[in-house]
């Protein structure tokens, strides 16, 4: 068997400071996320300045979300642990959690300030999952969101390389790399949605996003083995995914029957339609 030492998921360490791959890496999502939504938003003649002034409300809402969802399901633990709370950075975060106090900041927002929430939802739906793809490589550095075990010719058939492998011999075993399976899953999302959204009609591009990504995730959350779970047998977020689909879907439906929407290259400047 050959195996060596995990990679560590310090970064850096300043005295007794300890940043953590985990932060440094959600973090690089969330900053390249945001750039190229700032950039398409600037060319489409958004306001200047807008989209750093909305990303700043979803990020704080995406993280406390986030970790909210995650501590609710594991609230026996930290019931007793109350203190690990506030511990962000060991990892421990929710992306359903995300969605929804992103989602609920966004439409606030937008209510706000006169804004359409799909126009803009549209723009940063292929940064969304971008960001997702970027963050589940935090996961891969805390050795977590795993799949069950493998033999390590399996791995090594999958043409991984050589520190991918190694970090998925975990307490002496090897496991499915699930963190990967959606990474890539979201890249090729991303693609998809870039190519399709000035095809699609306004608001289109937001509901695609949440139909795919919650197919992927249905089907790569079957094989964890650190799902949270709503009593013995049901997975959390195969739960949620469901629901998003089938809202989504509904929701899609809706406004194409009942308002004559534009396509998404059809419309420029603020948008004030539905």
């Amino acid at each position: 068997m050959i195996f060596s030492a995990p990679l560590s998921p310090v970064a850096l360490e300043i005295g007794p400071l300890s940043i953590y791959w985990y932060g440094v890496i959600i973090a690089t999502g969330m900053l390249l996320g945001y750039f190229i939504a700032d950039r398409e938003a600037n060319r489409k003649g958004l306001p200047e300045g807008l989209f750093m002034d909305l990303m700043f409300y979803i990020i704080i809402a995406s993280i406390v979300g986030a970790r909210l969802y995650y501590v609710v399901f594991q609230w026996e633990y930290y019931s007793q642990n109350p203190l690990d709370i506030i511990m962000v950075n060991e990892g421990g975060m929710a992306i359903h959690g995300g969605l929804i106090g992103g989602f609920l900041a966004g439409i606030i927002y937008c209510r706000v300030k006169g804004f359409s929430f799909f126009q803009l939802a549209d723009i940063a739906a292929p940064s969304l999952i971008l960001g997702q793809a970027i963050g589940r490589w935090g996961n891969f550095m805390n050795q977590e969101a795993h799949g069950g075990e493998v033999s390590r010719g399996f791995l090594e058939s999958l043409m991984l390389p050589e520190w991918i492998i190694n970090q998925m011999y975990i307490d002496g075993a090897y496991y499915h790399p699930t963190f990967l399976y959606e990474s890539v899953w979201n890249i090729i999302g991303f693609i998809l949605l870039i190519l399709l959204r000035p095809k699609l009609k306004i608001g289109q591009t937001i509901l695609l996003y949440l139909v795919y990504y919650s197919i992927g995730r249905f089907f790569i959350e079957g094989m964890r083995t650190d799902s949270l779970m709503i009593g013995e047998s049901l997975r959390t977020a195969q739960f949620i995914s469901i629901l998003i689909i089938m809202a989504a879907a509904a929701v899609w439906i809706y406004r194409e029957m009942k308002y004559r929407l534009p396509r998404y290259k059809d419309t420029d400047g603020v948008y004030k339609g539905r």
